[in-house]
């Protein structure tokens, strides 16, 4: 099976498990279908043949798309759907295409600096760290240090990432006005004016916790 990543096509194997190996006759001359593909898709395939005692086997493979650039055939961006092939959706065909395009959460506010991110935030986001990797030197650094090496801060300035996830309520005012969470609740899906609604000015691991309590609590 082919997709985003790349991967192997295999002809001469029953599809149903478990697989049996029933040989193909498929492609007299695998050389040519490959060049034919290859002319018409841009990228690089290879196949190889397998003289199996049950038949012949043979495996195409392609490898990963290349980034920001989904595959075209005949004008049409395909995706596989389940078993089958479709045209790819609006929204997932620009989201291969924004791939390439920069990281806004890896960029630097130029304005804000550590005193604009929550120690509680900070700490909270450490002993997640500690609890993923298991690496005890992550307790010895110090706040600047440990966002540093975790590219949350880049010589004393910090990340839009940072700022989301770590933020103090008047630094989101100050340097990103939009960053905001909303919850709303509402009691049926017929329901058109909310039965409640919370907003959130703070980075989201602060957040996390409360909507969890708040969903909870309905």
């Amino acid at each position: 099976m082919c997709g985003p990543g790349g991967g192997s096509i295999v002809l001469g194997v029953t599809d149903r498990r478990p697989r049996r190996v029933v040989g193909t006759a498929a492609f007299e001359e695998p050389g040519r279908t490959v060049a034919g593909l290859i002319d018409r898709l841009r990228i690089k395939i290879e196949w190889a043949e397998v003289c199996h005692p049950d038949g012949r086997v043979l495996i195409f493979t392609a490898p990963p798309r290349p980034l920001g650039l989904p595959v075209q055939f005949e004008g049409i961006y395909w995706s596989r759907a389940g078993d089958e092939l479709r045209p790819m959706a609006t929204q997932d065909l620009q989201r291969a295409f924004d791939e390439a395009g920069p990281d806004y959460s890896a960029e630097l506010c130029p304005s804000a600096d550590l005193g604009d991110l929550d120690p509680v935030l900070i700490e909270q986001f450490r002993s997640m760290w500690h609890k993923k990797s298991g690496n005890e030197g992550l307790a010895r650094l110090g706040a600047a240090q440990l966002l540093n090496d975790a590219e949350l801060m880049v010589d004393g300035k910090v990340t839009i990432a940072a700022l989301v996830m770590l933020g103090t309520k008047e630094a989101l005012g100050r340097h990103l006005a939009q960053a905001e969470i909303v919850f709303e609740y509402r009691s049926s899906e017929a329901s058109i004016p909310h039965q409640q609604r919370i907003e959130y000015r703070v980075g989201i691991l602060g957040v996390l916790d409360r909507l969890w309590d708040v969903q909870s609590s309905k």
